[in-house]
């Protein structure tokens, strides 16, 4: 039989008849009337030759055709009707998916243990995958990708983009530990004198951090003679642990490279060089219900409400814990529910 000559609602129908056992509750289900249900069954029996369901009793019973059919029909519309509905009925806690979430290395390493154990405890089951901003990039960005929300510092949104704001994050320098640096205040013109080494993490190009970090530096008088570009800021440490050369980093990345490195924390000559760290994700998982609740365990995770502390500038300093401030969150430029769950 030729499919395309058949009226698929026919089949609706049936099911609904075969489910119901009743031409007056399946019209009801159907939101029809019961003639519509009879024309539709007397149709259907034309084009497949049977009587599909005959009357015993009170109700209707399924003819040996229809009995085959049946569980063919509820596999099928219900497949479509999860098509439809998509994850209006996800489960966190059964769900075997995989989540994307991409960020730079300072974030796989000061902020991966946070979301972790979070993920695990509201999705047991399912898949966390962690990409590297270069992997985005190549892909076509939150748009084009596999990735399904991504860490940046706050920056203007493309169209079609959302973001909620998780913590605020101050940046230092690194030097080589028992460098002259490490041992008093750095003024602006030792800081224009020194050689620096700068991270692009994006494709070999400086990233949205690193054209912000730019744009305070100069606003300062404040410029970098760039003697090295390497891809993630765990290169730089190394780098800088060996050279004269000096290395800007989040503070929280430079406490933790401390442990790894010979290397000492310098304060920038300027005051408030701080960037504002945002979950960004896309118009195409925005409805999505699994990756709305992926977002919410992100944030959840990762957001810090403490007010940041002041802090002098110039000279070193040793490992700090450097406090943070959560913004209200902003879905597509919304204002939203502030969360109380610190970072770690």
């Amino acid at each position: 039989m030729n499919i395309s000559a058949l009226d698929l609602n026919l089949l609706l129908v049936l099911h609904a008849v075969l489910e119901e056992r009743s031409a007056a509750r399946a019209a009801r289900r159907l939101r029809v009337t019961p003639s519509a249900v009879s024309n539709s069954l007397a149709r259907l029996r034309a084009q497949l030759g049977d009587p599909l369901v005959v009357r015993s009793g009170r109700g209707l019973v399924a003819t040996p055709r229809a009995q085959q059919i049946a569980p063919r029909l509820r596999a099928a519309f219900g497949e479509i009707a999860g098509a439809i509905e998509g994850d209006r009925a996800f489960d966190p806690r059964a769900t075997s998916r995989a989540f994307a979430i991409a960020c730079s290395d300072v974030d796989q390493i000061c902020s991966l243990p946070a979301l972790a154990r979070a993920f695990a405890a509201e999705m047991p089951r399912a898949v966390l995958r962690v990409a590297s901003v270069d992997h985005l990039e190549a892909a076509g960005g939150l748009a084009g990708s596999e990735i399904d929300a991504a860490l940046a510092p706050a920056h203007p949104l493309a169209p079609g983009h959302h973001a909620a704001d998780l913590y605020e994050q101050d940046s230092v320098f690194v030097v080589r530990r028992g460098h002259p640096c490490a041992r008093r205040p750095m003024t602006r013109e030792v800081f224009n004198a020194l050689r620096h080494i700068d991270i692009h993490v994006a494709l070999g190009r400086g990233g949205i951090g690193n054209r912000a970090a730019h744009d305070q530096l100069a606003a300062h008088g404040l410029h970098r003679d760039i003697a090295m570009t390497v891809p993630t800021f765990t290169a730089a440490a190394v780098a800088a642990a060996s050279t004269d050369l000096v290395a800007g980093m989040p503070r929280r990345m430079a406490e933790s490279l401390l442990r790894l490195a010979p290397l000492a924390i310098v304060e920038p000559p300027m005051p408030g060089f701080s960037f504002r760290i945002q979950l960004v994700w896309h118009d195409r998982t925005h409805l999505d219900e699994g990756a709305r609740c992926f977002r919410e365990i992100v944030i959840a995770a990762l957001r810090d409400p403490a007010p940041p502390r002041r802090r002098g500038f110039g000279g070193a300093r040793g490992p700090e814990k450097a406090a943070s401030r959560a913004p209200l969150e902003r879905e597509g430029g919304k204002p939203g529910r502030r969360r109380t769950r610190t970072s770690t």
